[in-house]
Formats: C-alpha cells, sequence, structure tokens
C-alpha cells in the first residue's frame, strides 16, 4: 500500500516586515485531513499557496513524502489538486478544451485521457455544457470546472481554498462528496470558515493561533 504524507515544519510568512504567521508545524497522513481557519485576510490563503508551492515561505519548509521518499517539487505538482479563486481559466476555449490543456500541461508525457477528462466534467454536473465556450458559465459553472480541474491524475493531495463559493446546493454536495472520497484515498485540505466544511475535517489550523 502507497504510504503518503504532508509535512509542515516551523513555516512562517513575512509581507513588508509584517509576520502573517509563524511557527506553525502539522503533520497530514494519507486518510486524514485538516482545515484552516482564521478571519478574513489573516492568512488561510497564503498558507494554501505555501502548501502547494507557488510561494515561498520566510522561515521552514514543506515536506511531501512518499513511500519514506521525499518527493521533488516537479512531481509534487503531479501528487496535488487544488480548487482555488485564483485559477485562471480561458474563457475563449470550451471547458473539455480547458481540461485537455491543464491536463496536459500537468502530465509528465504531455498526454491526457479523453473519456477521463468526460468523466470529470460528468462527475461536477457540467457534461452536458462541456462544448460551450468557458465565457458563458456563470460563477458558479465556473467554481465547478475549477473542481474538475482539482481532480486530473487524482491527486494524493487535495486543497480546496473556500470551495463552496458560487456553489447552489447541487454544488455544495458535490463538494462534500468530493471531500469525503479524498479522505478515504489521500489527504484532504480545506482553507475556510463554513461550519459545514469545518465538520468534515480530523485536524483544526487556525492563524490566529500563530500571529506574533
Amino acid at each position: 500500500m502507497t504510504s503518503f504524507s504532508v509535512i509542515s515544519e516551523d513555516l512562517s510568512k513575512k509581507y513588508s516586515g509584517k509576520t502573517i504567521f509563524a511557527g506553525l508545524n502539522f503533520k497530514l497522513n494519507k486518510g486524514e485531513s485538516a482545515v484552516i481557519t482564521g478571519r478574513n485576510g489573516s492568512g488561510k490563503s497564503t498558507l494554501m499557496k505555501i502548501i502547494s508551492g507557488l510561494i515561498s515561505p520566510s522561515t521552514g519548509k514543506m515536506k511531501f513524502i512518499k513511500n519514506e521518499v521525499e518527493l521533488e517539487k516537479d512531481f509534487i505538482k503531479t501528487n496535488m489538486g487544488f480548487v482555488s479563486p485564483y485559477l485562471n481559466l480561458y474563457d475563449e476555449l470550451t471547458a473539455l478544451e480547458n481540461l485537455r490543456l491543464f491536463s496536459a500541461l500537468k502530465s509528465r508525457s504531455g498526454n491526457y485521457d479523453d473519456e477521463k477528462l468526460k468523466s470529470y466534467l460528468q462527475l461536477v454536473g457540467l457534461y452536458d455544457r462541456r462544448n460551450d465556450e468557458i465565457k458563458a458559465y456563470s460563477s458558479g459553472m465556473k467554481q465547478k470546472l475549477k473542481i474538475a480541474f482539482s481532480l486530473l491524475h487524482e491527486p494524493a493531495l487535495l486543497m480546496m481554498d473556500e470551495p463552496r463559493s458560487n456553489l447552489d446546493r447541487d454544488g455544495i454536495s458535490i463538494i462534500e462528496n468530493i471531500a469525503m472520497k479524498q479522505k478515504e484515498n489521500g489527504i484532504l485540505i480545506i482553507a475556510t470558515n463554513d461550519e459545514d466544511d469545518l465538520k468534515l475535517c480530523d485536524l483544526k489550523i487556525n492563524i490566529e493561533d500563530h500571529k506574533k
């Protein structure tokens, strides 16, 4: 059985001399989940970006361990999915074309499985609109497409930054089902203050507890 762990070692982040958070340590193993909470502007999204490798911490380190071997940065990208408000979609492309492009970029081989991509669109309720350009999508539909993006290559680590944003009841149900499945098969990290999301996770990381 494959083992997988995500470890933060004494993370801190400063902007313009101001400490956003400091002394942040945690470890998550396969089958575990965490929720990152804190008031708006406290640094939840900043921490998510550090975990995902989009930005670097001021001090400390993120480690990703698979079968007791630390993963290289490029390999981490193929093991991680991220639902985030700062994922940019290509409005002039269709949903399926967007998925094809991102899947090819994320794959080491540059290939993609078209039927698999269609199954992701089916899962998030966008299959019937797969050939529509993204510019015709509502904000809720775009959020669902971002969820589909996060599932590419069945990530060992799934990260969700305010995943319920712009979603209707059907969309929220989709998020909850995906989160529960991820908890069974990998690691889940959610950044949110939503009470329902808090209940989904085992570990609570409150950014307010790491201010100095």
